[in-house]
């Protein structure tokens, strides 16, 4: 079963009693020509490079449901669980639980039943005992979370998800492609190790196929399961 929109992840996670993690991550891009609008859209304040976010959705094993929620380099997360509908699923779904991390603060001041988030650090007049238990509750917040960053580890492994050097407007689609292609590494139980070697197909098949990639990013992603050809001799 593959997830493909925030809504069918929210209802499987409430049908299921699934306690999702959630977790934001950044991929460089080419920089705009210096004429063109919109230049600084991408520019990221925390990398100070051009940029497009993505979101990746897991549960507590750490495996993915869905990776998207496409947006330029410079929104906040915060930003992008308002705009993108994140914090309507949870308001329509009560039921529904995650686990974030400190970009997520504001969603789970807003949710404090449904979204965890770390502990704030105390202030220095505190005393030493406040601050172990702030160190202890910060550590076992990110040991429950930490299986998504695993997830989003794994889809870095695919070159063009660490760096892009294609066209801005069709990352969205390669992100897709990524993720259906783990999620079909997953099911059919093939080893983690040939996912850098899809990752050198895909990029291959991007620039010389866009028409085939297209249709891998649909989910048929069988013939990337075939061996590679054996060289011949001329």
């Amino acid at each position: 079963m593959r997830l493909k929109t925030l809504e069918d992840v929210f209802a499987y996670a409430e049908a299921e009693g699934i306690e999702l993690r959630l977790d934001g991550a950044e991929t460089q891009v080419r920089r705009p020509q210096a004429s063109r609008p919109g230049r600084r859209a991408f520019v990221s304040g925390k990398r100070k490079q051009n940029t497009i976010k993505s979101t990746t959705f897991s549960d507590g094993q750490g495996r993915m449901l869905l990776a998207g929620v496409i947006r330029p380099g410079r929104m906040h997360d915060q930003t992008a669980v308002r705009t993108e509908g994140i914090a309507e699923q949870f308001r329509l779904r009560p039921r529904v639980k995650a686990k974030v991390d400190s970009g997520y603060a504001e969603l789970a001041k807003e949710f404090p039943d449904q979204v965890s988030a770390p502990p704030k650090k105390p202030k220095d007049e505190t005393c030493d005992g406040e601050r172990r238990a702030w160190r202890e509750g910060r550590r076992r917040q990110s040991s429950a979370r930490i299986c998504v960053e695993h997830t989003n580890a794994e889809l870095r492994q695919w070159a063009p998800l660490r760096r892009f050097t294609g066209r801005r407007e069709t990352y969205a689609e390669t992100h897709r492609t990524a993720g259906s292609a783990l999620l079909t590494t997953r099911t059919c139980g093939r080893p983690r190790c040939s996912m850098r070697w899809w990752g050198s197909a895909m990029r291959v098949r991007t620039r010389r196929s866009p028409g085939r990639f297209a249709a891998i990013a649909s989910g048929r992603t069988a013939s990337l399961a075939m061996p590679r050809p054996a060289a011949t001799s001329r």
